[in-house]
């Protein structure tokens, strides 16, 4: 267990997700690492040098020495190409390669984080390029998130559904909700002034209130609001699908329940991803 009590939800969300990895993966046939993901050009097998990689880094082990073919259409940016590194290196691995090296590196950096002396607002090193300096706290709750989206998108792609409300599901509707000011007020152009009600149902069920103030800003809170915009209702699944950029609005458009100024509706569920 971790000095810091406030860090050991985060520890305990990222432990569940990537043992539930390993567990998925540890069967598979040699083709099923091959299956596509909802991750642009990646396959299950990318998905977990992904993680593998990141985790890696973390445990302070060298970047890889490696360089990338020029026809990975996915790669369009310098942060696309730092995180491809770790996953075209592993490319070639096979299914029991890649298995051991995910046991091993949970092995190491369970230890890791079970010795973890610093202070929740200790300065770390962010593991995106550019990303300069984050509070330890942020590091591991966003690490706890992406494990968990990733746990998603192996189970989407292996028709293993599972997890939705797990530990990990409540730090991932936390990190969204975070940016969820920022689509309505934003990228939407909601006019100031105006509330946009969320109501999702299913495994993790909750209600949020954007509100745009008088100069355009958002914010989100809990508060029901008496004469909203728009009310946008989903299933919960289909708000982690949309957020974290796995599939357009007009794909599960039947999904999605808009009640209020449906122009407005459509605007902001077709600029929703909020992880882009």
């Amino acid at each position: 267990m971790t000095d810091h009590p406030s860090l050991q939800p985060y520890v305990d969300a990222w432990t569940e997700s990537i043992e539930a990895i390993s567990e998925l993966v540890k069967p598979l046939a040699e083709g099923e690492w091959n299956r596509s993901t909802a991750c642009p050009g990646w396959s299950v097998r990318d998905v977990v040098s992904h993680i593998i990689g990141l985790e890696c880094e973390l445990l302070g082990d060298p970047r890889p020495i490696h360089t990338l073919p020029r026809d990975i259409y996915h790669v369009v940016d310098e942060p696309s190409r730092h995180m491809e590194i770790q996953v075209d290196v592993r490319r070639h691995h096979t299914g029991p390669e890649m298995t051991s090296e995910l046991e091993y590196t949970i092995i190491r950096r369970t230890r890791q984080l079970r010795n973890e002396k610093r202070a929740p607002d200790a300065e770390v090193q962010s593991v995106m390029p550019g990303g300069g300096k984050m509070p330890l706290e942020r590091q591991l709750m966003l690490r706890a998130f992406d494990v968990w989206v990733h746990e998603q998108d192996l189970r989407r792609a292996l028709g293993k559904p599972g997890n939705l409300d797990s530990a990990g599901a409540h730090v991932a509707r936390d990190v969204l909700l975070l940016g969820l000011p920022k689509v309505v007020a934003k990228r939407a152009s909601a006019p100031v002034n105006s509330a946009v009600v969320f109501d999702i149902s299913g495994p993790v069920e909750f209600m949020r209130t954007v509100r745009v103030d008088a100069e355009g800003n958002g914010s989100v809170d809990g508060s029901p609001s008496l004469g909203p915009a728009v009310t946008i209702s989903l299933d919960w699944e289909t708000y982690l699908r949309l957020a974290c950029g796995r599939v357009r609005f007009d794909q599960v458009s039947d999904q999605v329940k808009i009640e209020g100024d449906a122009a407005l509706g459509a605007a902001i569920m077709n600029v929703f991803s909020v992880t882009a």
